[in-house]
């Protein structure tokens, strides 16, 4: 896929008005205008709202044009690259986007940004699909000015939706602005089209007007379009005669769920000199792709006022696909739109041609989609344990974990990734992250990734427990040897499968599984050395009487309860001398139920009395020599 038809951003003036343009940021809306590479919000000259630069990965960087004075618009100004060095080969904006269908606009520029006077060469997936491909050198215009791509692309992934940028060679991808807006679910025939692919625009053309759209006149498109001017797209050697509706309203424009607008069927062109002439539209196109296209027409020569005045055959692609009478179908000074797929294009030019049959042709606006079907995704279950992965393992942004971890297919998978196509998508089925620096722990999310054959963290300093999750059954090789890893080795771990076992060299304990030591004795390889803590399997110590498989075994359990049975019971004899049993010389220490109540206090007197008496009897029969009170003899 080449370098896309562009929209040049050429001009400049007032805005459209706010309350037509769907592109107000907000979460509200889920409509998006980021000023890559921008520090601060700011309404632009047209009223929109333009956000800070946010939602992108790391590892890239902002930049500036060369020359800021040739853009009227901050936002083209500025910019943010990614250079695979820091940022890895893949990059991404993860958009907070529900599920459903938007409209995505994309300025690109370069003007020697990093002078180093060469363009870059990458390409841009959205939906996890190959949408774009920028390939150096670009045009001198587009290099130099920027330019505008747009596409409609459905999210079907929550909580965000990655719009991606992949390096080629040692290039780094560059965006200046991004702008996405949810659209009708039925625009652009989305009955049809809206959850299998992605329209990606290959020209939107005005006839016989200039170029105009929000942002660049003060006319208004409710999707945020802007249609270029057609004299780059016709066939010079035929003779082409400007119209327009002379002021008169034209009806059925700016209707759900596409809202074409009213000014693009106010004007037209038809044929110039012999009645015979036809016209003709050059559409560049890529090859091996199918494409949607839409006319637009309206009677708006006021001579026209019946049916068959005006008749003529659309041929596309060498194929002469409909007839068209205007009047017939709408009408005067009324709004018409046609269109139709052409498919399985083997030409890199797509000829759009209107033939006479009664009159002259007429043709007000053009439009031309590539219809990308979506790629095969990663199964999310899977997405969602990588990205666990990434967390968990800290993941440098030098690695380039962004987006898909497999898609688009065209694109390398993550590196140390491996994936393959399965019955719901595609799976992971490797990983190999040796010697890469990694800090971080094992998730247990990692159980989920379910046709994982071999896993390779050797080499590390990954610390913590090893996660009963990493015993796959699909696991054929596992090798975390040189790690830091303590605890047990979980029972999980010992597939049938699993041919190869290497935990050497790490601080792990207790006793080894005998479903993983088995391994070695079915002919498969296993290291364990280099973990003092291990036990019990032959050329590791014995483990100790009541240890088994990281933990106390039954005998152990059994004993560790007889022993807080006893001691319970040594407490409860101990609480039953001291508390419960009383001898009948025991105070009574209860305390006063009402300490100003004199009755109470007597009664407490009398007891403590009584009891006073008795000790001194029986200490005076004790004790023949007599006894002191208060120091004096008795």
């Amino acid at each position: 896929m080449r370098l896309l038809p562009l929209l040049l951003l050429l001009l400049a003036g007032a805005g459209a008005r706010a309350s037509d343009d769907p592109f107000l940021s907000g979460a509200a809306n889920h409509s998006y205008n980021i000023d890559c590479g921008g520090v601060a919000d700011f309404t632009s000259a047209f009223g929109r709202r333009w956000l800070a630069d946010r939602f992108f990965s790391a590892g890239g960087a902002a930049g500036m044009v060369a020359e800021p004075h040739r853009f009227p618009q901050p936002q083209e100004r500025t910019l943010r690259f990614f250079p695979p060095s820091s940022a890895g080969k893949s990059s991404c904006y993860s958009l907070p986007l529900p599920p459903g269908r938007y409209y995505l606009r994309l300025f690109s520029v370069y003007d020697n940004y990093d002078s180093k006077l060469r363009t870059p060469s990458f390409d841009v997936s959205a939906a996890a699909t190959l949408v774009l491909s920028f390939r150096s050198p670009w045009p001198e215009p587009a290099a130099r000015y920027g330019a505008y791509s747009d596409l409609i692309f459905p999210s079907a992934t929550e909580p965000a939706s990655d719009l991606c940028f992949y390096s080629l060679s040692t290039d780094a991808p560059a965006v200046a602005s991004i702008e996405v807006s949810p659209v009708h679910p039925l625009a652009y025939d989305g009955a049809t089209t809206g959850a299998d692919l992605v329209l990606v625009n290959y020209g939107r053309v005005t006839c016989g007007n200039s170029l105009f759209g929000p942002g660049f006149t003060r006319d208004a498109d409710a999707f945020s379009r802007v249609w270029q001017a057609d004299v780059d797209f016709r066939n010079n050697d035929l003779s082409y005669d400007a119209i327009t509706a002379g002021g008169r309203k034209v009806f059925g424009s700016n209707q759900p769920p596409n809202y074409f607008p009213t000014k693009l069927y106010e004007s037209a062109v038809t044929t110039g000199g012999d009645a015979a002439n036809e016209i003709e539209y050059l559409m560049p196109v890529d090859t091996r792709l199918s494409y949607m296209v839409w006319l637009h027409f309206a009677e708006i020569d006021a001579g026209i006022g019946s049916p068959g005045q005006r008749v003529f055959d659309v041929v596309l692609a060498g194929e002469n696909v409909t007839r068209i009478d205007i009047f017939k179908q709408v009408g005067g000074f009324t709004a018409f739109k046609w269109t139709y797929i052409v498919k399985n294009l083997t030409s890199s030019t797509l000829s759009v041609r209107l033939v006479p049959v009664v009159g002259r042709p007429i043709l007000c606006g053009l439009e031309n989609y590539a219809m990308v079907p979506l790629e095969m995704r990663t199964v999310p279950s899977q997405v969602a344990a990588m990205k666990a992965l990434k967390e968990s393992l800290k993941i440098p942004a030098r690695m380039g974990w962004n987006g898909d971890p497999c898609a688009p297919r065209a694109w390398d998978a993550w590196e140390g990734v491996t994936c393959h196509r399965g019955d719901k998508g595609l799976v992971i089925t490797q990983l190999d992250l040796a010697s890469q620096g990694l800090k971080g722990y094992i998730t247990d999310e990692i159980s989920h990734l379910k046709d994982l054959v071999s896993l390779n963290l050797s080499y590390n300093s990954l610390t913590g427990s090893l996660p009963p999750g990493l015993g796959q059954p699909s696991l054929v090789s596992l090798d975390i040897s040189s790690n830091e890893f303590t605890g047990s080795i979980p029972g999980t771990i010992g597939s049938s499968k699993l041919q190869t076992a290497l935990l050497n060299n790490n601080q792990l304990d207790g006793q080894v599984p005998e479903r993983l030591y088995s391994i070695g004795v079915h002919g498969g390889v296993i290291d364990l050395s280099g973990n003092k803590g291990l036990c019990g399997v032959p050329t590791l110590p014995a483990c100790a009487l009541f240890w088994e498989k990281g933990g106390l075994n039954k005998t152990g359990k059994i004993a560790l309860g007889a022993s807080f049975g006893f001691v319970l019971l040594v407490i409860l004899i101990v609480v039953y001398i001291l508390c419960i049993r009383r001898g009948p010389y025991d105070y009574d220490f209860d305390f006063p139920q009402d300490l100003t109540s004199i009755s109470a206090i007597s009664a407490k007197r009398n007891r403590y009395q009584r009891a006073k008496s008795v000790m001194l009897a029986e200490m005076e029969a004790h004790n023949p020599d007599g006894f002191y009170t208060n120091g004096s003899p008795h």
